[in-house]
């Protein structure tokens, strides 16, 4: 009897707190809901209201975005092939370039995107070129050039009635004009005003007419980050460029603010896109000559401090197939390399660079591999002064697989002329150019390989 009872008590307060759990469990479920029927509401419109406000902010930016300044097409056809064809053809010069352009962008179908949006490359510095080969392109470059007509090697050329190959052999002249893409690096401004710093030992200036010289040497493109530019202040600075864009020959290096200055110059040319960055060492002090670019000043592209640099050239690798750099530095008249030099090379290669080349020492000095990435540290003057010194040029041919050949050209510049040379002054220079350069092999015909 006894256990009966214990055992309806157990039963009893088993119950109880059975349906005691149940009812907080009850309680609890209720609560939820009502936190449900609360909640989800409110985040419903909550969104809603939120999508609103982002759909209205991005139309309002859309309507009220000034439009897009019309802008002629940025392509890099010459006068002399627009004239040439259409004189062959006997059609109107704009019917031919606007076919020339057409043609253009059907070999280059991979940024055809691009090349139909000419508004999009002026702002972005991008241009288009046709190539002799349909499979590769050619890029020559050459050191330092000077039009200075108080100097000799101008002063020859007047001599002779303004006839180039005075001063620049015309094999030489042949070789230039037949790459795709011809570049030096320009050692004066162009300008006939302005007052030279009154601090420099050596100023240089050219007329504004000069610039129909790089025409004649086929030259598409200038360096102006050098420790020349700016030799005779700004307003000669300024008419450097101005002239040169009046002419159609590119620059890069150099511009009226820094965002300027330091973009890259890109061409689209055999379904490549191809990045070229310029930038100076020279001078190596805080407050040079050479005035930098600055967010609101006109100036060189500076490279003494690199962080620029090296952002400009990662920024390129991102927007480019294949990167070049054209770099002011090293010590004057000395072959070896100085430490600066042997610091931003492995730096420059690092951050993207697939080709460097060097100009600033006036003297040739050796090919290195930094990284896998071949380095002309100097090509020494090109046609600058009476001097006779070595000198030469670079010529690189790259594919859809990138770097092709990689070959030096030993030239000579002697007696205010310059030449391609052969023979046993071509093997002279190659094998002084072998004892330099070590870790690379040169042969015969100047052909560079690691």
């Amino acid at each position: 009897m006894v256990c009966d009872v214990l055992d309806c008590t157990e039963i009893y307060l088993c119950y109880n707190s059975f349906m005691g759990k149940k009812k907080k469990n009850r309680n609890k479920h209720n609560r939820i809901s009502i936190g449900r029927n609360f909640f989800r509401p409110f985040l419903w419109t909550f969104s809603l209201v939120l999508l609103a406000g982002l759909v209205g902010i991005a139309a309002y930016q859309w309507i009220m975005q000034p439009a897009k300044p019309k802008q002629t097409s940025h392509f890099q056809v010459t006068r002399e092939e627009i004239g040439d064809r259409a004189e062959d053809t006997g059609e109107a010069e704009e019917t031919v370039q606007q076919e020339q352009i057409e043609e253009i962008i059907s070999v280059n179908n991979k940024y055809e995107e691009v090349l139909n949006d000419p508004a999009y490359m002026v702002e972005n510095n991008i241009y288009a070129k046709d190539a002799a080969d349909p499979g590769q392109v050619t890029i020559t470059f050459a050191g330092d050039i000077l039009f200075d007509e108080s100097y000799a090697v101008m002063s020859r050329v007047r001599q002779n009635g303004g006839d180039i190959t005075t001063g620049i052999s015309q094999e030489l002249i042949d070789e230039m004009k037949s790459a795709d893409i011809m570049m030096l690096n320009n050692e004066f401004p162009y300008s006939d005003r302005g007052e030279p710093l009154e601090e420099k030992q050596f100023t240089f200036r050219a007329r504004t007419a000069s610039t129909s010289y790089l025409e004649d040497l086929g030259v598409d493109l200038v360096s102006l980050a050098n420790n020349h530019a700016y030799d005779y202040g700004e307003t000669a600075f300024l008419d450097t460029m101005s002239a040169l864009e009046e002419a159609g020959i590119t620059y890069v290096g150099a511009g009226r603010n820094l965002q300027e200055a330091r973009r890259p110059v890109y061409y689209i040319i055999n379904n490549m896109k191809i990045a070229f960055v310029a930038a100076t060492q020279i001078e190596r002090l805080d407050h040079p000559d050479t005035r930098g670019a600055t967010e609101t000043s006109a100036g060189v592209f500076r490279c003494w401090n690199g962080d620029n640099l090296l952002e400009t050239v990662r920024e390129a690798k991102e927007n480019s197939d294949f990167v070049i750099v054209f770099l002011h530095w090293g010590t004057e008249n000395v072959t070896e390399l100085d430490w600066a030099q042997e610091k931003q090379a492995p730096e420059v290669a690092a951050a993207g660079a697939d080709l460097i080349i060097g100009a600033h020492p006036h003297c040739l000095q050796q090919i290195g591999v930094v990284q896998g990435v071949p380095v002309m540290y100097s090509l020494g003057n090109f046609w600058f002064n009476s001097k006779t010194v070595d000198t030469g040029m670079v010529k690189v041919v790259l594919d859809e697989n990138g770097l092709k050949s990689y070959q030096f050209l030993p030239c000579l510049q002697s007696g205010c002329r310059t030449t391609l040379l052969q023979g046993e002054e071509k093997k002279r220079i190659l094998d002084e150019m072998r004892n330099m350069s070590p870790g690379v092999r040169i042969d015969d015909d100047g052909y560079v390989s690691w």
